[in-house]
């Protein structure tokens, strides 16, 4: 029997390794991001075009490589991290395994210029899918370039799987503030497509927060400080009022790498227990100094899985540390009887020395004055001669005439029903009698029985057809507002909006200008209230983001859907009898009532049939 099993070329074993290392463009930015960090830069540029499938690039002026280590990077578990196994339980640098270089000029054309600080000469090397093209010396600052262009340009099944580049842009901005928050004291400067995203200076933990997310970030945050034997945390929570539905910030970093770890986001969940809804979800910035020794990295090749030897310990640590700050921040109520409320200092106070308090004194003043009375005319109180109310109509019967009473006006009556099943004759008739139970649900009868609806669900089927006839069909009406809004966002979230502005105006939101950190609104749908604005646009953002697609349609279908959401009635709200039938009749005009936008029943029914047989 001859031999089956063969060594795999070199080429082809990076390119398998390629698919562990290199997900999207996204994973690139990640890697050569995390070896300039490790080269000692102080500042590093990141250019990408065209969500990073025409060019990612990083510009760093750290140590730089010479001829031979510019050359040998591009092998395969060829690395300066460390040097033997025991290493890898006392990591401080981001990478250790040697696979990222090869694994990326595996798939892409690579450029790479480099120059140590005591070399005059640096090296450019050109490498094409694992092939030198070129290597030679060239005139280059200090530092490294590295130059990915044409991702996957030998694999087009992966390359055919890319999203657009609005989504894989966004990936990348992902990866980008992951590290930038974890290393705050490198400068870092973001341009996409010719433009400048963000430009960080070096600064502290705080103020690359507020730089990455906007100005109105400050205000949410809640200081988080404790040192343990067994970990270090410091950082900042979000308030409780600030609470998102969806998880979009969310950071932990251990020694300065950004993991993901259910577990300890348990942890932060249970500390906001009682003071956030269910289905939201805190924010925070939290960094843990724990022992090298006492985690694994080496779990996940994108090594943002960590197993940590006391988990436990850790978790109840990082659940009363956050809750002691909420406390200790007034953020959450506290409990003391024995505490004299006064004698507590406020926080902002405790280092201030006292102030001498100024006294005035009226020197003028004679307690043994005697006050003259002036006499003031008595008045006795009368209770006024009140007639009933009936008699202000007495006499004026007679002056309406037969035909000018209330009763025998008639008012034009335009309410359209749709078939509430198939098969019915399509019913003409508007409902005229509902019921509310336990403030969720409407009841109301029909020919074969009665019909039993979920009133926020129902609102939301109305709502979005609403929206969606406006800002497709014909042009939404809009209300002007009398003070034009001015709401902060994060750079990333004003690119969202400057994406989507066509569509929300199509819905009816009117703005002045979108630009810098802050939109101007001047109008808004005629179902918005002034007081929602904010929350709506972050909702609709956060969506859109979350639910990026291609199609400008899909796009109005997200935000129309996040409009019916919000603004539709919530279980708990009661109804008067007329919103109750105007409901209904809404719903059973509606092209789909059956289910709601996110297909879930709107209503069942109850035959009579069904009733009977309860009684059997």
């Amino acid at each position: 029997m001859a031999d089956i099993i063969k060594l795999l070329p070199d080429h082809v074993a990076n390119q398998i390794a390629a698919g562990e290392v290199v997900q999207r463009p996204a994973s690139v930015v990640k890697e050569l991001l995390e070896n300039a960090i490790d080269a000692g830069a102080n500042n590093i540029k990141l250019i990408i075009k065209d969500g990073g499938k025409v060019l990612i690039q990083v510009v760093d002026d750290g140590l730089g490589m010479s001829a031979t280590d510019a050359r040998l990077s591009f092998e395969r578990h060829a690395t300066s991290k460390i040097q033997k196994a025991e290493d890898l339980f006392n990591l401080s640098t981001k990478g250790f395994r040697g696979e990222a270089l090869a694994s990326i000029a595996a798939i892409a054309h690579v450029e790479m210029q480099t120059k140590p600080e005591n070399k005059e000469l640096g090296t450019h090397i050109k490498i094409e899918g694992s092939k030198i093209i070129f290597q030679e010396a060239s005139v280059t600052p200090k530092g490294t370039s590295m130059a990915v262009k044409n991702l996957f340009f030998n694999i087009l099944a992966r390359r055919n799987f890319l999203k657009s580049n609005q989504v894989e842009l966004r990936h990348i901005t992902d990866e980008f503030h992951r590290v930038a928050l974890a290393h705050p004291t490198i400068a870092f400067h973001f341009y996409n497509n010719g433009s400048e995203l963000f430009n960080l200076p070096s600064d502290n933990y705080r103020k690359r927060i507020v730089n990455i997310f906007g100005a109105r970030t400050n205000q949410k945050l809640v200081p988080v400080e404790e040192e343990t034997p067994i970990v270090v945390i410091k950082g900042f929570i979000t308030k409780p009022e600030f609470a998102k539905k969806s998880r979009g910030e969310q950071f932990f970093f251990i020694n300065n790498r950004f993991v993901k770890s259910p577990y300890l986001h348990h942890a932060i969940v249970a500390a906001f227990e009682g003071l956030i809804k269910s289905d939201s979800y805190p924010g925070y910035f939290l960094y843990l100094e724990v022992d090298p020794a006492s985690i694994d990295i080496n779990i996940h090749p994108t090594k943002t899985e960590v197993k940590f030897d006391d988990e436990h310990s850790l978790y109840a640590i990082l659940r009363s540390t956050v809750k002691h700050s909420l406390g200790q921040f007034n953020v959450a109520p506290a409990l003391d009887f024995e505490h004299d409320p006064n004698l507590q200092t406020p926080y902002e106070f405790k280092n201030k020395s006292v102030i001498q308090p100024n006294v005035t004194v009226n020197s003028g003043f004679n307690p043994f004055q005697e006050t003259k009375n002036t006499p003031t005319a008595s008045r006795s109180y009368q209770k006024p001669n009140t007639q009933s109310w009936e008699s202000s109509y007495v006499g004026h019967e007679s002056k309406m005439g037969a035909d000018d009473s209330a009763g025998s006006i008639s008012f034009e009556s335009d309410i359209i029903t749709g078939s509430i099943f198939e098969g019915e004759k399509e019913s003409t008739e508007a409902v005229t009698t509902t019921f509310q139970i336990r403030r969720k649900y409407i009841v109301t009868t029909i020919k074969s029985g009665m019909v039993v609806i979920d009133q926020s669900r129902a609102h939301q089927r109305v709502l979005y057809e609403k929206f969606l006839k406006n800002s497709t069909v014909q042009q939404a009406v809009s209300q002007q507002l009398l003070f034009p809004l001015y709401i902060a966002f994060s750079k990333s979230e004003i690119i969202a909006l400057q994406e989507i502005e066509d569509i929300l105006v199509s819905i009816g939101f009117l703005f002045e200008k979108i630009e810098g950190e802050s939109i101007t609104v001047t109008g808004v749908p005629l179902l918005v209230a002034e007081s929602e604005v904010g929350m709506i646009l972050d909702q609709l953002i956060s969506d859109y983001q979350q639910e990026i697609t291609d199609e400008s349609f899909s796009h109005t279908d997200i935000l129309s859907k996040t409009l019916a959401k919000t603004l539709a009635v919530k279980t708990g709200e009661t109804l008067d009898n007329a919103s109750q039938i105007a409901l209904v009749n809404d719903l059973f005009a509606c092209k789909e009532a059956m289910v709601s936008p996110f297909n879930k029943p709107v209503y069942i029914t109850i035959t009579e049939n069904d009733i009977d047989k309860k009684f059997i």
